[in-house]
């Protein structure tokens, strides 16, 4: 079977019609999830950007919380017992890791905990802008280290009664308790969270792994617009989404992780989406429609086609039996090919009784055409009989050796198994007896051997085979056999694409036997022309004639050479 032609079974093309009218609805579907899939992943930005900005909006919160507690400590940050009172107060506000009071020169006049020594600390930029008047002032770079881990300093001014700048009150705040905990019912499930410094240098993260390296504009865009949201990678090549807000001013930064889930990591997550179901039941359709087609269908196609095969190799008494459980129409279908059988089956007795009664009026017509040409050859025989000049007896034999070798065709024709074909070699051995033995010359003995070739020939190209046969023997036997015995050798060979018969004998070649007129030599050249082959006459080693008769092999069935020798008194 081609390979194109197994794409046409009635199987593939319901299945095919079937995957049509059922592509829209697993088009629709699969719009449906990418629309599904776009909203989510906006919903997923816009979330997570709120959620940022919610982030920052509370650790800036609780910034402003420490602004209130220093201007409310601020008055009473000096005194006696200020260390022990200033202790109490980080101990019960988590967060908090020093208060510190400074004069208006930058040194520690109380403080919860120690503090190194900064000389320059009234030189630095924070200190000098509560010193010009503003009343609060927030860095993550204090000048030197105030806390062992990443904090944030809030520091509120201070004053005298009459309002001169008294130095400054400072809250060491943990940048830990400004990171949003991952637990919060805002953050997006599995979100990351993370500080990050001005220069992208990050503080503090829940996972290393979740951050990457930030894009080189994200803190202009994130002071322009507030908050930023876009994709990358992370540390093991995931696609997440980050959001990015400002917590302390431009200094200190939240960033939030989330992942991205792609279009199938979506649809995992979403097993009643609308890409789920269609594409199960467009799965489940083409299926279905294989099964049904196979049992219902195809199983009895192949059934009926198995006893079509029976019914080609003539065994036309096979019934589909199994036809009672098919459907309705492929019934129909059987019953249509077992009325073709029996149809067949009584046709073929029909042409066999009407071959039969042909076979036996051809027998009998070539019995009756046989009969007729014996009883010429009978009567040109008494005709023979009656002649007294040699020429004239001579040329009757002649004649009636033909006549005898057209009969002997005809009796092979009807007593043979094959009225279209004959075996030359059994043909060949009779007529060579029946010349030899019907002509002896001055009773002296011919002996005759035979060596022919297996071949099967049509009517057609055996009556001048025979006739070319009739011609060459009646020749030896007229000049090599005229006044002694001798042997004549008949040999038949088959090379392939070529055919020759060669009539041979050992008696003196003289110039009559080698004439190339004569009615023989004419009769031979035209048997010859009439298989499309040529005739020869030529001397031999034995000093006797041979005739040779080559022509296209016929196109009957050519066994293995068989070759015998055969002698005739």
């Amino acid at each position: 079977m081609a390979p194109w032609s197994s794409l046409s079974t009635i199987r593939v093309r319901l299945i095919a019609a079937l995957a049509a009218a059922l592509l829209p609805v697993l088009i629709l579907g699969a719009l449906q999830s990418a629309i599904g899939f776009q909203r989510e992943g906006r919903t997923l930005r816009e979330n997570l950007g709120f959620a940022a900005e919610r982030s920052a909006a509370t650790a800036r919160a609780r910034l402003e919380s420490a602004e209130v507690l220093l201007q409310t400590l601020a008055p009473g940050a000096v005194g006696f017992q200020c260390q022990e009172r200033l202790a109490q107060v980080t101990t019960r506000i988590p967060g908090y890791l020093n208060l510190i009071r400074f004069d208006r020169q930058g040194r520690v006049v109380c403080a919860a905990g120690g503090v190194p020594a900064d000389p320059q600390r009234a030189g630095r930029a924070w200190f000098r802008e509560l010193a010009g008047g503003r009343n609060v002032a927030f860095t993550q770079e204090p000048g030197l280290p105030l806390a062992r881990e990443p904090a944030v300093l809030a520091a509120a001014r201070a004053t005298t009664v009459d309002g001169a700048f008294d130095g400054a009150f400072a809250a060491v705040i943990s940048l830990a308790t400004l990171q949003p905990r991952t637990t919060d019912p805002s953050l997006p499930r599995g979100a990351e969270v993370g500080l990050v410094e001005k220069d992208g240098h990050y503080i503090s993260v829940t996972d290393a792994g979740a951050f990457p390296q930030l894009p080189a504009d994200w803190r202009a865009k994130v002071d322009a617009t507030g908050t930023l949201v876009w994709y990358g990678r992370d540390g093991l090549g995931r696609r997440r989404v980050y959001s990015a807000a400002p917590v302390v001013g431009d200094e200190v930064y939240v960033v939030l992780s989330a992942q991205s889930p792609g279009l199938l990591s979506w649809a995992r997550l979403n097993p009643l989406s609308g890409i789920l179901f269609p594409l199960l039941t467009f799965l489940f359709a083409l299926v279905a429609v294989s099964a049904v087609t196979g049992r219902v269908v195809v199983r009895w196609i192949e059934y009926l086609q198995r006893i079509a095969a029976l019914y080609a190799r003539g065994r036309l008494s096979v019934r589909p039996v199994q036809a009672e459980q098919m459907p309705p129409e492929i019934r129909e279908l059987a019953e249509t090919l077992e009325d073709m059988a029996d149809a067949i089956v009584g046709r073929d007795a029909s042409l066999r009784d009407s071959l039969a009664q042909k076979d036996e009026l051809m027998r009998e017509i070539h019995h009756r055409v046989k009969n007729n040409l014996q009883v010429i050859s009978s009567l040109l025989n008494m005709q023979q009989r009656a002649l007294t000049d040699p020429a004239a007896r001579s040329a009757m034999s002649d004649t009636r050796q033909r006549i005898t070798a057209l009969a002997l065709i005809y009796r092979a024709l009807y007593q043979g198994p094959d009225l279209k074909r004959v075996d030359l070699r059994p043909f060949l051995e009779e007529l060579t007896a029946q010349l030899v033995n019907g002509e002896l010359v001055h009773g002296q003995t011919v002996r005759t051997e035979l060596s022919v070739d297996t071949l099967v020939i049509d009517p057609d190209r055996l009556a001048p085979l025979a006739l070319f046969a009739v011609e060459a023997i009646t020749n030896a036997q007229k000049h090599a056999f005229a006044n002694r015995g001798g042997v004549l050798k008949l040999e038949f060979t088959v090379r392939g694409e070529e055919a020759e018969l060669a009539i041979s004998d050992d008696g003196a070649a003289t110039d009559a036997a080698l004439a190339t007129s004569g009615v023989g030599r004419t009769l031979m050249n035209a048997f010859a022309r009439q298989l499309r082959g040529r005739a020869e006459l030529a001397r031999n080693p034995a000093g006797g004639v041979t005739a040779r008769l080559l022509f296209p092999t016929p196109s009957a069935d050519i066994s293995a050479p068989v070759r015998g020798n055969q002698a005739a008194a």
